[in-house]
């Protein structure tokens, strides 16, 4: 069976070397916002955060956190 898709898991981060992925995930939804706020979707670099945040979060998270973002009920500043 041949995919379009290509499964990665999120490489290392030095920003979180020891700790609970919860972190990571959350930092890298709010960087990928933050990223193609500041520099668009098509800008490389941004999709690599949208790869990680969808490797380590679970999706009812996601979907949480784009309902608060619609909703402007988002708990985290996304300006860059």
């Amino acid at each position: 069976m041949c995919s379009k898709y290509i499964l990665q898991t999120a490489g290392f981060d030095a920003r979180f070397p020891y700790t609970n992925q919860t972190r990571h995930c959350f930092q890298n939804y709010t960087d990928y916002f933050k990223c193609i706020a500041a520099r668009g979707e098509d800008f490389a670099p941004c999709k690599q955060f949208k790869r990680a945040y969808h490797s380590l979060c679970p999706n009812e998270w996601i979907t949480k956190w784009d309902e608060q973002r619609e909703g402007g009920t988002f708990p985290a500043s996304l300006e860059p």
